[in-house]
């Protein structure tokens, strides 16, 4: 095990300490109001740039850009290949500000974008894409390679696809987790919203999920055909009502399963896999606990059923 294993191995564990309890969320979620919540938030990890005036969506993303900071401080202490593997963990930033971009070529309001470092796959070239054919074609010729369309949606779908897939490619739990996410946007797309899924998009989750799930006509059908590693998600989701619950559980697999890799005592990708896992569930919490709040912070029941 070379030395920056285990310099960032110890680095991840430590970071991963500086996250919320359970307990911690949801005393933010029962806040009386969002402003409430951010004086509270103040006194935590995420509360570096979250003024109490901040607007609900504001502190979403700074919860989230405090994950990213953490991410870019430890792939300095990594070797190469963890770095490749933050940077592949990393694509849900690299998506956000894709999204962004996409808001802008629409002419609707966008929103903040993230600093992505050296964790950037592409971004730096695509944020000078100014149409959405122009952004695919950056796309292809970078290591999200080509959506399949050059639509907002198409590239939206096919690029979360891409993610999965480069995720599943850490090998496992993360795997376990890709295929997972696959089988629930599958599943939100077909017998949720309803639409037709581009031809490019479902070849990419066929190469994830496999061609029966693919053809699957049910809800029903979908649950029982992907791969063993894959059904987890959906289990006991009944109906496309119920797909909500998808998310939860989720994250809490996720979460479990990091909190289990952290554990180790042996250095190596491992540990900053589970790092990375427990502070994106902590800061999908936060962010949950933060829309609770927003509301009047009343409905603890919601929240927990979320959280």
């Amino acid at each position: 095990m070379s030395a920056g294993w285990v310099a960032g191995s110890v680095r991840a564990k430590a970071v991963a300490r500086r996250r919320l309890c359970p307990d911690a969320t949801r005393q933010l979620a029962s806040s009386a109001s969002l402003a409430d919540a951010l004086r509270a938030l103040a006194a935590t990890p995420y509360g570096h740039g979250n003024p109490p005036e901040r607007s609900l969506e504001g502190a979403q993303h700074a919860i989230a850009r405090t994950v990213l900071w953490d991410l870019r401080v430890l792939a300095g202490w990594l070797p190469r290949d963890g770095v490749q593997l933050l940077r592949a963990l990393a694509g849900w930033f690299e998506l956000a500000n894709i999204e962004e971009l996409l808001q802008t070529m629409a002419g609707r309001p966008a929103g903040a974008q993230f600093a992505l470092g050296a964790l950037a796959t592409a971004w730096p070239r695509l944020s000078q894409a100014t149409s959405p054919a122009g952004l695919r074609t950056a796309l292809a010729t970078s290591a999200w390679r080509d959506p399949g369309g050059d639509t907002a949606q198409a590239i939206r779908l096919g690029l979360r696809i891409q993610w999965a897939a480069r995720v599943a490619d850490c090998g496992e739990p993360a795997r376990t987790w890709a295929v997972g996410a696959a089988a629930a946007l599958l599943a939100g797309e077909r017998f949720t919203a309803g639409r037709p899924l581009d031809p490019a998009v479902l070849h990419g989750l066929t190469r994830l999920l496999g061609p029966a799930a693919a053809r699957a006509a049910t809800l029903e059908e979908l649950a029982g055909r992907p791969p063993a590693r894959a059904r987890w998600a959906l289990a006991g989701i009944t109906s496309p009502a119920g797909l909500w619950r998808a998310g939860p559980s989720w994250w809490a697999r996720v979460e479990q399963d990091g909190s289990r890799l952290l554990g180790s005592s042996a250095p190596g990708a491992g540990i900053v896999l589970g790092a990375v896992a427990v502070l994106s569930a902590d800061a999908w919490r936060a962010s949950a606990a933060l829309e609770t709040a927003a509301r009047g912070g009343g409905c603890l029941e919601a929240y927990d059923a979320l959280a």
